[in-house]
């Protein structure tokens, strides 16, 4: 009994000692794989340093730099949005203007982002409401320096057909309903002080609508019952009553009359 019992420990010591070095093989190769990952992400996305960051120099100094060159970018693009207010013509004579747009109209390849294939019938209302933005916005209202103006004649031309003189509909500009309300009276205004041309309608005229021969328009003879000393009206000469239908209205109303 002794002999088998000391065989089946010494078989268990055998399996313990075999699993256990099996999970320590298996424990080294997660660990080695561990490693290999961390060398991969550590080649992949290598640490960078601040190259232009001077190891004297302290780095609240470079946040104020760069807070600085954003207000002066600010502060000069403030400048020039106040500087074309007062004359926006100016702006579509300006390199900025021909770097941006060339010769082309400032609506040229704009398309509005839209949902479906289909696109909208018609354009959104307004693109700025209050200080918000919407996405996409019309080709007028994307760029702060585009000022309606009636003496704005350039930007004006770009919405009227050259060759109907008639304005280009919304839906092919894009242009949102608020700023093609402004851009019809700035024509309609532009118009009115000769700036644009624009061809009268033509108009047939008839000569028998501007003569006086016509009776509407000609005078008026007088009536005939005025030569008789008679009343313009038959209504107002002196009406004498029929004594029966006196009678029959008296006695309709015999119980309210006094």
């Amino acid at each position: 009994m002794a002999t088998g019992l000391s065989v089946t420990c010494g078989s268990q010591a055998k399996k313990h000692a075999f699993f256990t070095n099996v999970y320590t093989q298996q424990n080294n190769i997660k660990m080695s794989g561990w490693g290999f990952r961390g060398n991969f992400c550590q080649q992949r996305f290598p640490v960078r340093t601040c190259a232009a960051l001077s190891p004297f120099e302290h780095p609240s100094r470079l946040y104020c730099k760069t807070a600085s060159l954003q207000d002066n970018a600010a502060a000069q693009a403030k400048e020039t949005l106040q500087r074309y207010k007062d004359r926006p013509w100016d702006y579509l004579g300006s390199e900025e203007y021909i770097e941006k747009y060339g010769t082309n109209p400032v609506w040229a390849g704009y398309r509005r982002n839209h949902k479906g294939g289909i696109p909208p019938q018609k354009t959104r209302k307004t693109c700025i409401r209050g200080d918000k933005i919407c996405g996409n916005p019309c080709p007028i209202c994307r760029d702060p320096n585009i000022i309606i103006h009636h003496q704005n004649v350039k930007l004006l031309q770009q919405f009227i057909s050259p060759h109907t003189g008639m304005v280009f509909d919304p839906t092919q500009t894009g242009v949102c309903m608020k700023q093609q309300k402004m851009l019809n009276q700035a024509i309609n205004t532009a118009r009115d002080h000769g700036l644009l041309p624009f061809q009268i309608p033509y108009v047939e005229f008839s000569g028998e609508d501007y003569s006086n021969s016509h009776d509407a328009v000609g005078s008026t003879p007088p009536p005939p019952c005025l030569t008789t000393s008679d009343t313009w009206y038959t209504w107002y000469r002196e009406i004498t009553p029929d004594d029966n239908e006196v009678a029959k209205v008296k006695t309709t109303y015999k119980a309210f009359l006094k």
